[in-house]
């Protein structure tokens, strides 16, 4: 009663501060206490100018650092929320007011426990960026290195507690508001958030992440991962080496600099490709500020608190996807996302092939440097409403990073698109992951995986025989012995049908 109590209260502060921003349409179209939105909007009745979706990101603002993290998780959500205000939303900054320099030597000191200047020949006391979770100082090694260190800010994880439960009361609050909600799944999107939030704020885990994705690109200089320094790394202190070059999107320092746009956003293509398809585990939070171009022009990456993944089974649901749709094949495109479990079954298929007819048949004809495939994205992802699909939280990410990537690329060079300069590793991708001699490959694996499950399937058999003996159910003689000759028969049976597998997959 106590939370429930607490949490209206902090619901009408909420809703106050979205009337002085009049951005109450965002909470009375998802059908969240209209009463309290109707009286707040009477008593306030002046309206801004602007989009729906900057009025609400300017109302986050103010209301602090986690609702701008959630304003920014809920910019990937087109979906639920329009195209326009997620892409509002996708705006938002994550910058705040640093705190002192003297709290940031503490948390240093009592994470690493020994004196900044016993870690450090030189520490910065002016914070280079603060963002809603840290700020970071640069800093020299006892050692002789430029480095970065992010430090956590104070209290930080208390304050995203409380709002997180304000966020899962809300949830819950909306679902028994509007059922039709359900299909959203708005309490998992919390817990998703949740998730992500908590590992931002253990800095060891950005350092596994940069570290891991600095190994997936050892061997490729294109792409630039900090260095992290593990001896100077806790659960509130991350160090890294220091990058420096020029931002991604400023296209007039890249020209004076000398680089080739076309070939920057080559490389940057590559990497994005590589990171979802070749990996899938890829930087989530591709946002022009956290990506660099060095004097060599191979593109740098900061800031690995948001990582994305995507398991294989995931990774060859949209290679077929992306076959289906090149081969203008929409009832393959439909089937593929049914045997994926997106499409409920017993939803008109027919109804469904149509409706991605719609969205994909104007792409084809137009120059592929002409396609948004980020947009294309978007509509497929409002087809979920109509035919009530699941929404996929793993490729919510992917999208947002799409568009981001999309919006650099048109900043440098709108003549080009960064998907057609992927193209030729698209091509390449689906053909060694999708071909014949992929699915070859996966059907020894499947046939393999069986071949090692059947001693443990005759093990229990056995198992499962003796206890049935010594245990209440009595078998006779005979019955014992037939039971053991069908152990022997689904034995027997099992690896001539291995035999036969294998012979079709290699002839």
């Amino acid at each position: 009663m106590r939370r429930s109590l607490r949490s209206f209260y902090r619901l009408f502060t909420i809703a106050r501060t979205l009337a002085r921003h009049d951005a109450l349409a965002f909470v009375e179209d998802l059908g969240i206490a209209p009463g309290l939105c109707r009286t707040l909007r009477f008593f306030s009745p002046r309206r801004k100018s602007g989009r729906p979706g900057q009025k609400l990101a300017s109302a986050l603002t103010e209301l602090g650092p986690s609702f701008v993290k959630l304003g920014q998780f809920l910019s990937t959500r087109a979906d639920l929320l329009g195209e326009e205000v997620a892409l509002d939303l996708a705006e938002l900054q994550d910058h705040l007011p640093p705190f002192p320099s003297d709290q940031a030597r503490r948390v240093i000191e009592r994470e690493l426990g020994q004196p900044v200047a016993t870690l450090f020949s030189e520490f910065s006391e002016e914070a280079v960026s603060a963002a809603s979770i840290a700020q970071v100082h640069f800093a020299v090694t006892s050692e002789g290195e430029e480095v970065a260190v992010k430090i956590l800010r104070p209290q930080i994880e208390r304050a995203f507690r409380r709002d997180l439960d304000l966020f899962y009361w809300l949830a819950n609050l909306s679902l028994r508001a509007q059922p039709r909600l359900a299909r959203l799944k708005p309490v998992d999107l919390v817990r998703l958030f949740e998730e992500q939030v908590t590992m931002e704020m253990d800095l060891r885990l950005e350092a596994a992440a940069a570290s891991e994705l600095a190994e997936n690109f050892e061997h490729d200089p294109t792409y630039v991962v900090p260095h992290v320094d593990w001896e100077r790394t806790a659960r509130r202190v991350l160090t890294t080496t220091r990058l420096s070059g020029i931002p991604l999107d400023d296209r007039e320092a890249l020209l004076a600099a000398g680089h080739d746009l076309e070939e920057v956003l080559t490389r940057a293509a590559a990497t994005f490709f590589n990171q979802v398809f070749r990996d899938g585990f890829f930087h989530g939070d591709q946002h022009p500020g956290n990506m660099f171009v060095d004097s060599d022009g191979n593109i740098g990456a900061v800031d690995f608190g948001i990582m994305g993944r995507l398991d294989h089974e995931t990774r060859m649901v949209l290679a077929d996807m992306l076959l289906a749709v090149l081969a203008k094949d929409y009832r393959r495109l439909a089937q593929v996302q049914v045997d994926a479990g997106f499409l409920p079954a017993g939803r008109p298929l027919d109804s469904y092939v149509q409706a991605l007819r719609s969205v994909c048949e104007p792409i084809f004809g137009k120059p592929l440097a002409e396609i948004s495939f980020a947009n294309l994205l978007t509509q497929l992802f409002q087809l979920t409403e109509s035919f009530e699909l699941e929404v996929q939280p793993q490729l919510t990410l992917l999208q947002k990073n799409m568009m981001m990537a999309e919006g650099v690329s048109r900043v440098l060079d709108p003549r080009l698109n960064i998907w057609s300069l992927a193209e030729p590793l698209i091509a390449d991708w689906v053909a060694r992951n999708r071909g014949a001699p992929a699915r070859a490959r996966e059907g020894l694996q499947t046939l393999e995986a069986t071949l090692r499950r059947i001693p443990r399937i005759v093990e229990n058999l056995e198992r499962a025989t003796k206890e049935l003996a010594n245990d209440g159910l009595r078998l006779a003689p005979q019955d014992s012995h037939r039971m053991r000759w069908s152990e022997k028969v689904a034995l027997a049976a099992a690896f001539t049908a291995a035999i036969l597998a294998l012979f079709a997959l290699l002839y």
